[in-house]
């Protein structure tokens, strides 16, 4: 399942991001604000597990409800424009796990090569997993990512995964393998290019978050 959640806020900093004049100082703070929103959107629809209680306030008991602690929750950033989303996501879930998981794809045949993995050798089946991957272009990376995770024991309809862009051979490969998997994005756009870069899309997602697209 696709969500392209239609908040203002979301199709704002889309702007700030796709805009080629944005400078690094505002992009990665902007691409942190998309990956905000979009935890936001992507853990209101039965991701996150709530227990029910009792707190006194300051005048008598009253009910309330809070994330079950018991279960746990983990984010996955795709190295590197991956840590501008983690920057968002983690001010809505400071408890949840970090996993680094890195990718770098070969220019000619675009084919993923996992470089860093610190997943754990298992993950605990109820385990509320965020996958973190900018943009979901051809899709090789977010498939190695989630091949990975599923081996250690996450269970597809626990995973969600972030993106800024998303075209449409990403989303067919990943929905095709993993229907279960929900995929929340700021916008889809319609092409690749040569290179396997999304068309309008926005460019290098990790050289403009760091400035170092002349480098």
């Amino acid at each position: 399942m696709v969500y392209v959640p239609p908040h203002p806020l979301i199709q704002h900093w889309l702007g700030v991001v796709r805009d080629r004049h944005t400078p690094a100082a505002l992009f990665r703070p902007a691409l942190s604000e998309l990956g905000r929103w979009l935890t936001y959107e992507a853990v209101r629809r039965d991701w996150l597990p709530l227990t029910a209680t009792t707190v006194e306030t300051p005048l008598a008991p009253a009910a309330a409800t809070f994330i079950d602690p018991t279960v746990p929750m983990v984010l996955v950033p795709i190295l590197r424009a991956g840590l501008a989303l983690l920057e968002g996501s983690q001010n809505l879930l400071p408890l949840a796990r970090v996993y680094h998981f890195g990718v770098v794809r070969d220019e000619t045949t675009l084919t993923p090569t996992v470089y860093l993995n610190k997943l754990p050798a298992q993950l605990d089946p109820q385990t509320r997993v965020l996958l973190l991957d900018p943009m979901l272009a051809t899709g090789g990376t977010a498939m190695a990512a989630l091949e990975a995770l599923v081996a250690r024991g996450a269970q597809p309809a626990y995973i969600r995964v972030v993106a800024v862009i998303a075209a449409p051979p990403a989303l067919q490969k990943i929905t095709s393998h993993y229907p279960q998997v929900q995929i929340y994005t700021a916008g889809i756009d319609e092409a690749l290019n040569e290179k396997g870069f999304i068309v309008p899309g926005l460019g290098d997602a990790g050289d403009r978050s760091f400035g170092t697209e002349n480098g």
